[in-house]
């Protein structure tokens, strides 16, 4: 299997899209139901975009690609974002 490196990888890509570092949110795999910071994601950067799994389940949890005028966010293999507010 590919190198993977962990979720904080995401804070850069995901602050231009959200305006706030989500590393630190929390999702609920919909494939084992595992809860996780998304700073403890497995994140894979060779795809044409950025690939997060479950660590427990190697579920695909979020896959993030950007295009010259957009950036494109699947959600659909986490249940929730619980963003935290403070």
């Amino acid at each position: 299997m590919t190198d993977y490196l962990d979720g904080n990888v995401l804070a850069g890509p995901l602050r231009e899209v959200f305006g706030v570092d989500l590393t630190t949110a929390g999702t609920r795999c919909v494939g084992c139901g595992q809860a996780a910071h998304v700073a403890e994601l497995r994140v894979f950067t060779d795809a044409p975009g950025i690939v997060a799994r479950c660590s427990g389940c190697d579920n695909v949890i979020m896959r993030l690609v950007r295009t010259p005028d957009a950036a494109w966010l699947d959600l659909r293999g986490t249940t929730a974002l619980r963003v935290p507010l403070g």
